[in-house]
């Protein structure tokens, strides 16, 4: 099992080796897995936008490593990704795309527990992305944009009152 989670897949489509990079940086999240999130990322300078109540702006890989993987990494998350589309041009090193996400969250070993405390989060990711020296596709810069959200926001958000 040590090759669940690759860094880099063989053999994957351009298209679906962009969207590979979103997948690493989610299922990094999920596994807390720093390798693995961090392989989603075009190296240090890059940036996280999380937009909901209000915009927060997390700028350089080992800053939201601090305030994103820190913090979700150790929780029972899932993080589903669908209808991903992708805007490349031929030839191109740099490329867009847009996805929407599920994210369930709960606090670390309380996941399966029913009466647990949750928070659900559904929301459009965005992202700038380019294509390293190595061929590997790498987020330059990302946005959550927050739709709606259910439960506690105090799970993920500890500065958060819990929901009523």
């Amino acid at each position: 099992m040590t090759d669940m989670y690759p860094h880099y897949l063989p053999s994957l489509s351009e298209r679906d080796a962009i969207a590979d990079a979103l997948y690493r940086v989610a299922i990094g999240c999920d596994r807390n897995d720093v390798q693995l999130f961090n392989s989603g990322w075009a190296g240090e300078d890059v940036s996280f936008e999380i937009h909901r109540d209000d915009e927060t702006v997390v700028s350089n890989l080992s800053v939201i490593r601090e305030n994103i993987l820190k913090i979700v990494g150790p929780m029972d998350t899932t993080h589903n990704v669908t209808m991903v589309r992708v805007n490349l041009k031929d030839g191109a090193d740099t490329a867009t795309l847009t996805a929407m996400s599920t994210a369930h969250h709960s606090a670390a070993g309380m996941g399966r527990n029913p009466t647990g405390p949750k928070y659900i989060a559904g929301g459009e990711y965005l992202a700038d992305l380019t294509k390293d020296g190595s061929g590997v596709w790498r987020i330059k810069k990302l946005v959550l944009r927050v739709i709606w959200t259910k439960g506690d926001p105090s799970v993920v958000w500890p500065e958060s009152e819990a929901a009523a």
